[in-house]
């Protein structure tokens, strides 16, 4: 992977807030101000889609992040950038505030749902929860 592009595209998204680019199994993950929005892998930019932005990918024929797991296709919501982003400022941060805007509200609905801790903390009867059990009466 080119340090050089993944400097570019950590650039044309400087206006969108605190940009910074983590190297990740082998890959680059764009954050802004802690959101994970965008995916850097050989060279391609990919962006951040949810329910609600997924329609403007699709509309604009563009391709998901796909890889095998387990033998099997996986998808973790992100699109391919359009070329057109990677030319032009202006561009790049209409689609980088779309994919902002989706990685924030898939964080808000991944933290608003219990997770299995909580669950588990939930069902533990009341007189257990919060206590260490030492094994003595």
């Amino acid at each position: 992977m080119s340090a050089a592009f993944v400097a570019h595209v950590t650039e044309l998204f400087r206006a969108l807030g605190r940009v910074a680019a983590r190297p990740m199994f082998g890959a680059h993950g764009l954050y802004c101000d802690g959101a994970f929005f965008a995916l850097v892998l050989d060279d391609v930019l990919y962006l951040k889609a949810d329910d609600e932005s997924r329609p403007r990918f699709l509309a604009a024929g563009l391709k998901p992040f796909v890889y095998q797991r387990q033998g099997k296709r996986a998808s973790l919501g992100y699109y391919r950038a359009p070329p057109e982003a990677l030319e032009s400022p202006d561009v790049a941060l209409t689609w980088g505030r779309e994919a902002l805007a989706a990685a924030r509200r898939v964080s808000a609905a991944e933290s608003s749902r219990p997770g299995p801790r909580a669950r588990r903390r939930a069902t533990a009867p009341a007189a257990s929860r919060g206590r260490r059990h030492t094994g003595k009466a």
